[in-house]
Parts: structure tokens; C-alpha cells; sequence
């Protein structure tokens, strides 16, 4: 199994970035994929979750309005819209599997002036 994150960057607050996380070794569309934050000296925080087949969409009230995930089963591709970019939005962001728990080495987000 293998995710691999992309996307992450240096934007101002209100920016907008497109994170997307590539996946293989296994059968991408019948996974539900979620996205996961750390900030600094935290854990990890739930971010946004997608089913197999996305019809089921979930968010941390935190995002809501402002982010979106969504995936491409032919391209086994899991992807986060992030817009109106805030400043305690910078962490690294990671993709995951669910149920069988399988990470990605994560993406950096900064949101600076």
C-alpha cells in the first residue's frame, strides 16, 4: 500500500490549494478516504472523510464551506480543495484508509503573510 501526498505550499489567508493524495496496492475504490491535519506539538486531527463510491461526504465543523474533498476512482486519486485558506489551517496534511489504516508521508500547509 502506498499513498503519496501532493500539493501543499506557502499561501496567504483567503488563498486557495489543492492537495491530492495518489494511491496503489490496493483497491482504491472501495476504500472510504480521509484527510487528516497535525499542527505543531498536536495530534492529529480528523479532517474530511469520503466513501467508496462518495456517497457520503463528512467534515470537521472547522472547514465547512470551506474546504472539499472528492475522489477520482480511475486515476485512484483522493483530493481536498482547501479555500479561503486561515492561518491555523498550516499543518501537514495527511491522507488515509479506512478501515485498515494506512498513511501517507503527508503534505505541508502554511498560511502566512
Amino acid at each position: 500500500v502506498q499513498l503519496v501526498e501532493s500539493g501543499g505550499g506557502l499561501v496567504n489567508p483567503g488563498e486557495s490549494l489543492r492537495l491530492s493524495c495518489e494511491a496503489s496496492g490496493f483497491s482504491f475504490s472501495t476504500t472510504v478516504m480521509s484527510w487528516y491535519r497535525q499542527h505543531p506539538g498536536k495530534e492529529r486531527e480528523w479532517v474530511a472523510t469520503i466513501t467508496d463510491g462518495g456517497g457520503m461526504i463528512n467534515y470537521v465543523d472547522s472547514v465547512k464551506g470551506r474546504f472539499t474533498i472528492s475522489r477520482d476512482d480511475a486515476k485512484n486519486t483522493v483530493y481536498l480543495q482547501m479555500n479561503s485558506l486561515k492561518f491555523e489551517d498550516s499543518a501537514v496534511y495527511y491522507c488515509k484508509t479506512w478501515p485498515d489504516d494506512h498513511w501517507g508521508q503527508g503534505t505541508q500547509v502554511t498560511v502566512s503573510s
